[in-house]
Order: C-alpha cells, then sequence, then structure tokens
C-alpha cells in the first residue's frame, strides 16, 4: 500500500498523525478489510482502537451491512447472552416477549467487540460457536440459528495473561487472533501528540467560536515528553480544559505545567508479589521491615568477617567462591560510609587494588600484616594465632539503636539525611531517638 492510499485513510476516518506505528496498523487494517477474518484490535485505553474497527468494516464488502460497536465490560453478565444472541418469551423473569441479539440484528455486517476480555466464559463458548460454524441459540431456546456475522475484537490487556489464569478460553483466543492489530500508544507517536493538540483546541475554537490556543516552543518539548497514561482521551480533555480557563491564548511551559498531573510513575519501591522472588512485605508493619532488614545486614557482616579471617590465616576458600561473596556484600561497605575493597561491576584494578569499569577482574589483594606473620619464623615454631569471635547480640533493639546512632554520626547529626539512609521517615526517627533516649545525640 503505497503512502498517498494510507493519507487517504487518514483523512477519510480523521485519523492525525505520521508515526510508523500508526501508518503500519493502518495498513494491516486496510490490507485484512476485503476479506472475512476475524481481527483482534490490542492497544492501551483510550488509544482508538474503534477507529480501526471502522476502517475494517468501511473498506469491506460488508460496507453496506449493519456495524454494532459493544462494550462487553458494560453489560452486566446475567444479561450479556441476552443481548448479543437474543431470548425468548419467558425464558427469565421480566422477558415479557421475545428478542432478536446483535448477532441476529447484524446478519450480514460487523460486530465489534470492545472489552472482550471482560466477556464471562460462558459467553465465550457462544461465541466460539458462532466464530466456528457461524451458529447460536437464543437463551431459553433449543433452535439453532444461522448468522452471517463478522467479528471484531478488541482488548487493553494481555488475553494470553488471562488464559494462563483461566479467565478466557485459549481456543477462543486463537481463533480471535486470526489477524492482530496493535495500535500504539499516543506516548510513542512523538509529534502525533502535537498535531492532535492543535488539531482539538481548533475543533474547540471554531465550535465555541474562540480563539485557539498555542503553545511556545518550551511547552510543545513539554507536550511531547508528557506519557499521556490515557492516550488520546486524556489530550483531547487537557486541549479543552485549557482552551475554556486560559485567558491569554498562548501557553507556555510553566503554566502547561499547571495542567498536566502530577508524574504518572513512583520512584518509591515497588512491593514484589508473594512467590515472585524476595520477601513478601505486604503483610508486615515499617518496623518489621526494619527489622528484617537489619538481620540480613548482620547476617551478611558475618559472612564477611568470616572470609576475612580466612584470608588472614592463610585458610582462604577458593578464589572464585572469595570473589562472589565479596561481591554481593559489597553493599555493606556503601551502608557504613566506607569504600568498597570489591565493587559489584567487574573491570581493571587500579593501584590499589580496586575495581574499574570494563576489562577482567584484578587479582585479590590481602594485606598479611595484621595477621602477625613472620617470614623469618621456623614452620616448627609457627603457633596458630587465636580468634575468638565476638557474641552477636540478639536484641532487636540493640541492633535498631546501634543503626541510628552509625547513620546520626555519618550525617553529622542531620536527622533528614539519617532518616533518608536508614530508609524510615523522620517522624519515626524522632520517635525512635525518644524510645532509645538518644534525643540528645
Amino acid at each position: 500500500m503505497t503512502n498517498q492510499e494510507i493519507q487517504s485513510i487518514k483523512q477519510r476516518f480523521g485519523i492525525i498523525g505520521n508515526a510508523p506505528a500508526l501508518n503500519y496498523a493502518i495498513q494491516v487494517a486496510a490490507q485484512v478489510a476485503p476479506t472475512d477474518m476475524t481481527v483482534l484490535i490490542t492497544g492501551e485505553s483510550g488509544s482508538g482502537k474503534e477507529s480501526f474497527s471502522k476502517i475494517i468494516h468501511a473498506l469491506s464488502p460488508r460496507k453496506h451491512g449493519q456495524f454494532i460497536a459493544i462494550n462487553c465490560g458494560a453489560i452486566p453478565e446475567g444479561t450479556i447472552d441476552s443481548e448479543l444472541f437474543g431470548h425468548e418469551k419467558g425464558a427469565f423473569t421480566g422477558a415479557n416477549e421475545a428478542r432478536k441479539g446483535y448477532f441476529e440484528v447484524t446478519d450480514g455486517g460487523t460486530i465489534f467487540l470492545d472489552e472482550i476480555a471482560e466477556m464471562p466464559l460462558g459467553t465465550q463458548a457462544r461465541l466460539l460457536r458462532v466464530l466456528e460454524n457461524g451458529e447460536f441459540i437464543r437463551v431459553g431456546s433449543s433452535k439453532v440459528q444461522k448468522t452471517d456475522v463478522r467479528v471484531v475484537a478488541a482488548t487493553n490487556v494481555n488475553l494470553l495473561d488471562r488464559v494462563q489464569a483461566g479467565k478466557f478460553r485459549e481456543d477462543l483466543y486463537y481463533r480471535l487472533n486470526t489477524v492482530p492489530i496493535t495500535v500504539p500508544p499516543l506516548r510513542d507517536r512523538g509529534e502525533d501528540i502535537y498535531l492532535l493538540f492543535r488539531k482539538f483546541t481548533a475543533d474547540f475554537s471554531e465550535k465555541h467560536r474562540v480563539k485557539p490556543i498555542s503553545l511556545t516552543p518550551d511547552a510543545v518539548r513539554l507536550l511531547t515528553r508528557f506519557r499521556f497514561p490515557g492516550n488520546i482521551r486524556q489530550l483531547k480533555n487537557l486541549a479543552e480544559q485549557i482552551s475554556v480557563l486560559e485567558m491569554e491564548r498562548e501557553v507556555d511551559a510553566a503554566r502547561l505545567t499547571t495542567y498536566l498531573p502530577a508524574a504518572q510513575t513512583s520512584q518509591l519501591p515497588a512491593l514484589l508479589p508473594h512467590g515472585a522472588g524476595g520477601n513478601d512485605f505486604s503483610s508486615y508493619s515499617e518496623r518489621d521491615i526494619l527489622y528484617r532488614l537489619l538481620f540480613d545486614m548482620r547476617r551478611d557482616m558475618t559472612d564477611l568477617k568470616k572470609v576475612v579471617l580466612e584470608l588472614a590465616t592463610g585458610n582462604a576458600p577458593r578464589p572464585a567462591e572469595a570473589q562472589e561473596l565479596l561481591r554481593q556484600n559489597s553493599h555493606l561497605f556503601s551502608n557504613l560510609g566506607e569504600a568498597s575493597p570489591y565493587p559489584p561491576a567487574e573491570g581493571p584494578a587500579d593501584t590499589n587494588g580496586y575495581f574499574l569499569p570494563g576489562g577482567p577482574a584484578a587479582p585479590l589483594r590481602v594485606d598479611m600484616t595484621s595477621a602477625n606473620y613472620d617470614d623469618d619464623q621456623d614452620e616448627d615454631q609457627t603457633e596458630d594465632i587465636p580468634h575468638e569471635t565476638e557474641e552477636e547480640t540478639l536484641s532487636l533493639d540493640a541492633i535498631e539503636k546501634e543503626m541510628i546512632l552509625k547513620a546520626l554520626k555519618k550525617h553529622h547529626n542531620k536527622r533528614k539525611y539519617a532518616a533518608q539512609d536508614l530508609g524510615i521517615s523522620e517522624r519515626t526517627l524522632y520517635r525512635k531517638l525518644k524510645q532509645y533516649d538518644l534525643e540528645s545525640a
């Protein structure tokens, strides 16, 4: 399909934009339209999936037949079978007369099933029979009826995930997904964002007879960098809102910022779902989480002490094991405000034996002077140096108090930064200081 033909389709159906992914989706829709193949349109909510169903219907031999768009998520589960396939008189309470369903009414036309993932499993079985044999049965009837309807489905979720969760039939998924079309989200369409904004503001100004809104270059850059989780629907609402409220018809970046929602993504640590690896902290309080982190850190430090002790006495583990253990525990040095002797990234060693980015790992260097090793001593006169391991305290309060003191010392008693380092709020830190009588610290 030529670029001119794609542009012609855009003009006919009011599609704005020149993003390559958008052009490809239009090309696929135009190619599959003359056939009777089932199409599954995927894309985020508000990205314009219904426009593609209209393209498919209008360019198909069924263009003179009826086109019906149905939102499967908006029909109650108890009535969706009746809506789609019809019912007989007396089939259920309130069925005072027989009624034709959408599949019977649109015989020879096209049905667009939006939010297909929300369709109940029982209705999915009925839909599968229509797709495979063109047959359906009204609710409350035993008579099989025929229909010739083309189905175009759409969803904003991953249907394979729904299949694995047992909420969507696998055979129906493969029957619907004969020809997939992916509609790109607005954030991936680059300059199309500003083109659509201008279109919406121009339509608003024409309708209400006001001067259209214009954006300064810095405002255009801000607009095109915004993620727009609501896609085209959100952009249209934004354009109309600015058109109504702004007295100055030229909007700069500072003014545009007041209309954009706060950042859509949070920088806070995410809780992993249970069984997805790591600990499940969802049922723990802030105090419990802190204790668990302190215990993990204590255990890692104990393992590291053992390795250093073995290196000092000459009973060192294999180099690969030592290097891996030191690399895994390198974060302990950064937590204590000290330089790590074994950073996690492999690289060539500098003059002090530390790693630099890139290149092979440097050999492990151990200072043997602390072990009181004397080359002049005879092997027979060598004595084992006793090493007494200090008994680790098991008091949670003592561990917590020790970590608070270390954080305060590290940040020169600046409680705000100490609280950030500990991963707790300032209010919690003040409460802990009062609890352990450290307010003067």
